[in-house]
């Protein structure tokens, strides 16, 4: 047995007896994170809902992560380490969290193997995401009810370069749904039809 980096001493990584490879095989599509980021009210929950639906029907086996914390670096950390779990066991992971961060979302990255980790953009301005504001959030965060608000009080980095940029405020979920299911296809190139 070896150690994990950054686990501690007493505790030791086992490793598993399936490999991902044989899982995916099993699940006849390739393992992977759909990591949905953009301002509150952008359309990431809705994305990662309706994508993961579509993907069910097409027999994919998938699993929506989306955690709320009051540490932003500490929540981004956690479901990257879940969905790297998710992904070892075969698994299309779909992440819904704002990560207002660059350095979190590639720090998320940085955790499952290369080229499955798919940075995907809800791009939708902070006039468009207040408008549609059910909750009452971005009222809230402008009268300094809510702090550290991404996009008022706090910054939001925008992705340079997103594996895809959907523009939620602009096209329809079917649209999105649409082009995020093409690029997953093109890219996982997987055994299955998802």
């Amino acid at each position: 047995m070896t150690r994990r980096e950054g686990v501690h001493d007493a505790l030791f990584w086992q490793g598993q007896s399936i490999d991902m490879a044989e899982r995916e095989r099993l699940s006849g599509h390739k393992a992977a994170v759909l990591w949905f980021t953009g301002l509150s009210g952008s359309g990431k929950s809705t994305m990662a809902s309706a994508v993961e639906r579509r993907l069910y029907a097409l027999a994919c086996r998938t699993f929506v992560l989306e955690f709320s914390s009051d540490d932003r670096h500490e929540n981004i950390r956690r479901v990257g380490e879940v969905a790297s779990l998710f992904v070892q066991s075969g698994a299309i992971v779909l992440s819904a969290l704002i990560s207002p961060f660059a350095a979190d979302r590639e720090r998320a990255r940085s955790l499952v193997p290369a080229g499955r980790f798919f940075e995907i953009y809800c791009n939708a301005s902070v006039e468009d995401c207040e408008r549609r504001d059910v909750k009452g959030l971005y009222r809230r965060a402008r009268s300094g009810e809510v702090r550290d608000f991404s996009g008022i009080s706090s910054p939001y980095e925008a992705p340079d370069a997103p594996d895809l940029v959907l523009h939620t405020a602009r096209d329809s979920v079917e649209l999105c749904v649409e082009q995020l299911l093409e690029m997953v296809q093109s890219r996982l190139r997987t055994t299955a039809s998802c």
